[in-house]
């Protein structure tokens, strides 16, 4: 509820399905970014998503006023954060996606395994017949063993969906995570190669850093099971594309569902035609339940700072 008769103009990267909102700290009008940088000269607050890359250059340009990013969604990866806090700029997330998108993971580990997509085409296609009872074969998804890379909230979460598979869940992240590991029923690996010869299944739920991009790439798809299969719902630069669609081509690996791309919306040319791939346009927060509460959270961010509560705000920088 406003309690002040103040009016705050918030710049917004990305249009949302609102042009105002009212807040403790007083009412914000959000005014679409077009080009014109004069806006930024008139607010203190920008809110962007992963679909627009604020980099160290758009950043180093700001002027004084501009005290806070927000950012929706909960990859930071298209902000260059040690520009922001070179500028003192604060920066924020909407760490609220963890269920949708690991039940959005659990979806593609399903449909790779049973290789939906092709056989919703072939019925689709009228090619369902009685001497024609299905395009392919899928293999099973229970009782397997499931490889995440990268432990943290969303990989947790999955590895709880796989208990109820009877799979088998083994995980790397840089650190060992004990405490998750008894409530997942996971086990460590020491290294990324340990966890890619042993699982049937991975999947990818750690950012993408410096150390992480192309964490997965020819060498390590070498690696995988002939029958394994690829999930990504992380970021699509954690996996060298180019070096994926050989491994699906050549049957180096059975098959992948992915929901990220390295150059997003663009997808590498050729894995459209590939039958042993399920493709979606990064829709793991895209529920209405998941969005509406991005959307409030970025909101309440934006609160929390004009009031001064810091603290309560989804920090990803602390100065």
């Amino acid at each position: 509820m406003n309690t002040t008769n103040k009016i705050y103009q918030v710049a917004l990267m990305t249009p949302l399905p609102i042009s105002s909102a009212n807040t403790a700290a007083g009412e914000l009008t959000l005014v679409n970014f077009t080009g014109d940088q004069q806006l930024f000269t008139e607010v203190e607050v920008i809110c962007t998503s992963p679909s627009n890359k604020l980099d160290g250059e758009f950043i180093k340009q700001l002027p004084d006023n501009i005290k806070l990013i927000v950012s929706i969604g909960v990859g930071l990866d298209h902000i260059d954060l040690e520009a922001a806090n070179q500028r003192n700029i604060k920066v924020t997330n909407t760490p609220v996606v963890t269920e949708d998108t690991a039940d959005l993971t659990f979806a593609l580990i399903l449909a790779a395994t049973r290789r939906l997509s092709i056989n919703e085409q072939f019925l689709r296609n009228n090619q369902w017949s009685a001497s024609a009872p299905m395009a392919v074969l899928g293999q099973s998804t229970h009782s397997k063993t499931l490889g995440i890379i990268g432990f943290g909230a969303i990989g947790q979460a999955v590895a709880r969906r796989a208990q109820g598979f009877n799979i088998k869940v083994i995980y790397y992240s840089p650190r060992r995570k004990e405490a998750a590991e008894k409530l997942c029923n996971a086990q460590y690996c020491q290294d990324i190669e340990q966890l890619l010869t042993s699982a049937d299944i991975v999947s990818l739920h750690c950012p993408l850093t410096a150390d992480t991009a192309q964490v997965i790439d020819a060498n390590k798809l070498a690696k995988m099971k002939k029958t394994s299969v690829l999930i990504n719902t992380g970021r699509g630069g954690l996996v060298d594309e180019e070096a994926l669609l050989t491994a699906l081509e050549n049957n180096e690996i059975a098959a992948a569902g992915l929901d990220v791309y390295q150059d997003e919306p663009n997808v590498t040319k050729g894995l459209k035609a590939l039958d042993n791939v399920t493709l979606l346009p990064h829709i793991g927060s895209a529920t209405v339940e998941c969005r509406t509460n991005m959307l409030h959270t970025a909101l309440r961010n934006i609160e929390y700072y004009l009031l001064g509560q810091y603290e309560d705000m989804n920090l990803c920088l602390r100065q």
